[in-house]
């Protein structure tokens, strides 16, 4: 737990001046609330002393005024400390918020495998949040209440004399229920973030599978799975709350059978001079017991709120403590030469539980400036194969050299900036398209922009949008098409100019012939760099410099086009089915 508190409080930074701030206040306000019934106290017991003689004026006024600064102290205190408090926490919790999306920056695909994203999107939001309030509540009432309740047990103790002995019997009643009510309730709370990630998994894939869920009617399906993760929610909370809500009777009860003890008692005594109990103690006890009841029900809510915080923190510091499992060596090289890749007896799996490997005794050479075709069936490890060139993996036995070098040998940074890839799943950000294009080159102009997107064959449709370039790009990109989408990521990639291209089965959502344009605008724009394209279509590679037909993660074959046509039946198959069927359907 200490280790916890150690590394969140790196967090406070530029914030500790209103933290510390917040301490003193809170430090003062406890001091003069404690006080005010003393100074009331004294002032009636030397008002009732002097009856029968000329009370002055004067004297009523001074400590009617003594009374109203003392409160007016307090209120500036708990004010000043409210803003002081809202400053420092709301500071501490946008410094954990940036600390955790930086750290979750440096992930590799490995550690983002360990926590699914909807687990990460309710650790940066629920959690965060739960972490801000015990916060809140650490620098403010966990320091106002105990020294509440030490100050006004002292008061009680000084003032009341033996009368106080009736707080013996109340303290440790209310503590011990406190105490139960708390042990109870703590599993409860412990149950719920876990059925979050649930939550906020179902709800992912919901929106993201929308289109998938309406064409396949499954809304109703959809309601029922997120309404029972909702439900086993609400249930742990309302058990955890109905046991939290017992803390309100018991108070009351504590309160009340204390003011009757202390009024029926201390009248008792005072009316028959025993102990010498005066009226001015009994109001003083009176409001010290109340401070104290209220003392101990705080301290027991901060206990309830720390609880339900620790697991959150523990959530939040799995998160930053999770070690990229990518790091650059310690000299790394800084220029890439050129665009040649080579893989040495690769052999690749996604974890290292995992019982099969993706790849296998991957043995390959491409020269910088080939252009490379891959096709394989679902699984064969296309993918995979080229994940490891710009390092997304490490490769779990062998080697991947680029330029000549181990790519572990590398600055992680610049070796990604001389790899450009487009995937399968094309994502768009929310912004214009130009803000878009940019992410290949920020410092592109509107000429080199037009240039690529001619390439790409994505500038004619983004000129019939009635603001161009400049047109807004919903997010994922839902306000274009497929297609569109593919032709604005590719022109994307060409803007980098990078060393080595790669297309994931890129061009799967446009025809043939724009398709043919494409790989044409490469050949002309990026004559020097290694492009590996990834296809389902035997159209799309045959022109390749090199065909790898992958099957089971290995290379079952590899080859220009004629030459696979004699020598490999997969290839064989693949484009006899393509040609044959296009031609029967075109009969048609």
């Amino acid at each position: 737990m200490l280790a916890i508190l150690k590394k969140l409080a790196k967090c406070v930074r530029e914030y500790k001046r209103p933290t510390v701030i917040t301490l003193f206040l809170m430090v003062g306000e406890a001091v003069i609330e404690t006080l005010i019934p003393f100074v009331t106290a004294e002032y009636l017991i030397n008002m009732i002393q002097d009856q029968g003689t000329d009370l002055e004026m004067s004297s009523i006024v001074k400590v009617g005024i003594l009374l109203v600064v003392m409160a007016l102290c307090s209120l500036a205190c708990g004010g000043i400390a409210g803003f002081t408090c809202a400053k420092a926490s709301a500071g501490f919790v946008k410094n954990l918020r940036h600390d955790i999306f930086a750290k979750i920056q440096t992930y590799t695909f490995g550690n983002i495998d360990r926590f699914s994203s909807s687990s990460l999107v309710t650790r940066i939001t629920t959690d965060v949040f739960n972490v801000q309030m015990s916060y809140m509540m650490l620098i403010r009432t966990a320091v106002r209440s105990p020294l509440m309740l030490i100050f006004s047990v002292f008061m009680s103790a000084y003032m009341g004399g033996w009368l106080a002995a009736t707080f013996a019997v109340v303290i440790p009643v209310l503590g011990i229920g406190l105490w139960i009510i708390s042990r109870h309730a703590m599993p409860a709370f412990r149950r719920v973030f876990k059925k979050y990630d649930r939550l906020n998994e179902s709800i992912e894939e919901n929106i993201r599978g929308m289109r998938v869920v309406k064409g396949f009617s499954r809304e109703d399906y959809e309601k029922e799975k997120f309404g029972s993760a909702a439900d086993s929610i609400c249930g742990d909370f309302t058990r955890a709350e109905r046991i939290v809500a017992v803390n309100t009777p018991l108070m009351n009860f504590c309160m009340y059978f204390n003011m009757a003890v202390v009024l029926l008692l201390g009248s008792f005594m005072a009316i028959n001079g025993i102990g010498g109990v005066k009226i001015g103690q009994i109001s003083a006890l009176l409001t010290y017991g109340t401070q104290i009841l209220m003392s101990l029900m705080m301290l027991s809510m901060i206990y309830v709120m720390l609880t339900m915080s620790t697991e959150s923190a523990k959530r939040i510091c799995e998160v930053l403590d999770e070690e990229p499992s990518m790091k650059n060596p310690e000299h790394p090289v800084t220029v890439v030469q050129d665009g040649s890749v080579d893989f040495e007896n690769v052999s690749f799996k996604y974890s290292a539980e995992a019982k099969k490997y993706a790849l296998a005794d991957v043995d390959l050479h491409i020269k910088s400036g080939m252009t490379v075709g891959i096709i394989g069936g679902t699984g064969s490890g296309k993918s995979s194969l080229v994940q490891l060139i710009p390092r997304l993996y490490d490769a779990t036995e062998g080697s991947v050299k680029v330029g000549g070098k181990d790519v572990r040998e590398y600055d992680i940074e610049v070796l990604r900036e001389s790899v450009a890839m487009v995937l399968q799943k094309n994502l768009l950000f929310a912004g214009t398209i130009k803000e878009n294009l940019r992410w290949g080159n920020e410092n592109a102009t509107d000429a080199e922009m037009i240039e690529a997107c001619k390439l790409a064959q994505a500038h004619d449709f983004v000129s019939a949008f009635p603001d161009g370039y400049d047109t807004m790009i919903e997010q994922g990109g839902s306000n274009v098409s497929g297609g569109q989408k593919q032709r604005l990521c590719i022109a994307r990639a060409l803007l980098k100019k990078p060393k080595i291209l790669i297309l994931d089965d890129s061009t799967s959502a446009v025809d043939t012939k724009t398709d043919a344009l494409i790989r044409a605008g490469f050949d002309s724009y990026i004559p020097e760099t290694t492009k590996i394209i990834i296809a389902q279509r035997v159209a799309s590679v045959e022109h390749a410099d090199l065909i790898l037909v992958m099957e089971n993660g290995k290379i079952a074959s590899a080859g220009r086009h004629e030459e696979l046509l004699r020598t490999s039946s997969i290839y064989r198959e693949v484009y006899e089915q393509q040609t044959n069927g296009g031609s029967e359907n075109e009969t048609k």
